[in-house]
């Protein structure tokens, strides 16, 4: 499950994404363009595409959560879909 890693690191496209509602429209219109980045140092956590996620939340900061703390938010991924709160 995601909730054991502080926080993500989220890419949209191949890009930081500039805002938690820029990942909200990405996961709504291509969920696989969205990308979780497990940023535990330990290593052993899911790192991939949302869309391939498994089951469970993902808390993620953005743009870029070793520089620039400015958002956060989750992915929830379950068997009724991905929402991003």
């Amino acid at each position: 499950m995601g909730r054991n890693v502080m926080s993500y690191g989220i890419y949209v496209a191949g890009r930081r994404p500039k805002s938690k509602k820029a990942v909200k429209e990405a996961i709504t219109a291509n969920p696989e363009s969205v990308r979780l980045e497990c940023t535990d140092m330990i290593g052993g956590r899911y790192d991939g595409p949302v869309s391939e996620a498994p089951a469970g939340r993902y808390d993620f900061v953005g743009p870029d959560p070793f520089s620039a703390r400015n958002f956060y938010g989750n992915v929830v991924v379950s068997d009724r879909g991905v929402k991003v709160t």
